[in-house]
């Protein structure tokens, strides 16, 4: 058994039914697409930095009050 070489290979028939065929993207699309991800990225961070800083506040409140009854 020996592989086809690409002139024998059918180049009408897919890969994979239902795929998509894959087009380039230029380099200003990647650093684009990558700057979108990072700056998702870091608003999901701000956002639980902003949680994390309420509940430290809310311990710092309670932590007062216990040390006020001692």
């Amino acid at each position: 058994m020996t592989a086809q070489k690409p002139a024998d290979r059918p180049q009408d028939s897919p890969q994979a039914p239902g795929r998509k065929p894959w087009v380039r993207k230029s380099p200003v699309e990647t650093i684009l697409k990558e700057r979108d991800k990072q700056r998702k990225k870091v608003a999901d961070i701000k956002a639980t930095l902003a949680e994390e800083e309420q509940m430290l506040q809310q311990f710092e409140e309670a932590a007062k009050i216990f040390n006020k009854k001692q």
